[in-house]
């Protein structure tokens, strides 16, 4: 009798456990349920501000543009000066070579490299409007910068953007190579060959050509960024050959920044988020670039001007001497 009371007492423990789980169940349901209601009577809480600024959230009133984007066709305009910043000489006497720099991210870095007293080579393929208009906020920060005009494809243009550059201002310190090529697919079979040609020869081929033909010219001290994605840290199901080259551009910072440190060149990369340039209004229908942004934990999509500080952080060898063969996310989410 001793052992069936000693043995019926654990089931009864554990039945009031059971019992209870049970109701902590039905009151999680309850307020799940609650919830839900909630969710549909009202709009999804925006975050709080992260900054005095007031940058445009989702939706966004913008419908589709034609590719290749142009930054003066994009409305709402993107933020890429930066006024906050004050440039201190971070990277005065430089001279610095941004491929995709008429528009968007690129924009944005060859600006504020100016603004911190870098000359600039503004290479980009051929929206020679909005280069123009890179070239004239250069100059407005009282540097020098040069058009060139091309295809990151053709390993003779990335060579010609190096020699031309050299011969215009004498040397190459910094590399940022920004240059890409997106278009997204809601299955694999719609990638053709030629499509994944396209996407890898611009994203990749047109970095490796762009470092290849800086290195000999750069010293000790120099630096090459590459402009890397979101979508290569966590994959995308609309962007497959896209992501794929950002994961191979995450890899080869990587592995280029072993293979050049000897001869004192940093190789650093960013991953963006989404962010407010002409690539993603070029590439996707008017519903989608509404919503551009909102699956971030800020809600909305980052401007050009969020990014660009990443860029003079790991130009400056004041600020990252030590960092090398990183990949810095910048991506508006906490992971």
């Amino acid at each position: 009798m001793k052992a069936n009371r000693s043995a019926a007492a654990p089931r009864s423990k554990v039945g009031r456990i059971a019992k209870r789980h049970e109701e902590l169940h039905r009151e999680q349901l309850r307020r799940d349920r609650g919830r839900k209601q909630a969710t549909k009577q009202t709009s999804k809480p925006r975050p709080a501000p992260t900054t005095n600024k007031k940058y445009p959230s989702v939706p966004l009133k913008q419908g589709t543009i034609s590719n290749p984007g142009k930054e003066s066709k994009v409305s709402p305009a993107p933020a890429f000066l930066a006024p906050d910043y004050k440039g201190s000489g971070k990277l005065s006497g430089k001279i610095a070579i941004i491929t995709g720099s008429d528009s968007g991210i690129g924009r944005a870095v060859a600006i504020l490299f100016a603004r911190e007293g870098a000359d600039v080579a503004i290479a980009y393929l051929s929206e020679h409007e909005d280069a123009e208009e890179t070239k004239r906020w250069v100059e407005k920060e009282g540097q020098k910068a040069i058009l060139l005009s091309g295809d990151v494809r053709d390993k003779a243009f990335c060579e010609d953007v190096v020699k031309r550059t050299v011969a215009a201002f004498g040397k190459v310190d910094v590399l940022v190579n920004n240059a890409a090529f997106q278009l997204h697919a809601h299955d694999i079979e719609e990638i053709s060959e030629e499509r994944l040609d396209e996407t890898f020869r611009t994203n990749i081929y047109g970095f490796f050509f762009m470092a290849k033909a800086a290195i000999p010219h750069m010293k000790a001290g120099s630096a090459i960024i590459n402009t890397g994605s979101v979508v290569g840290l966590q994959g995308s199901p609309q962007l497959l050959d896209y992501s794929a080259t950002k994961g191979a551009i995450h890899a080869f910072t990587k592995s280029l920044a072993k293979n050049v440190l000897k001869r004192g060149i940093r190789v650093n990369a960013v991953a963006p988020g989404p962010v407010w340039t002409p690539l993603n209004p070029a590439d996707k229908d008017a519903k989608s670039v509404q919503k551009f942004g909102e699956d971030t934990d800020m809600h909305r999509p980052a401007q050009p001007e969020e990014l660009s500080p990443a860029y003079v952080f790991l130009a400056a060898p004041c600020c990252s001497s030590y960092i090398t063969g990183i990949v810095l996310p910048v991506t508006g989410s906490v992971d």
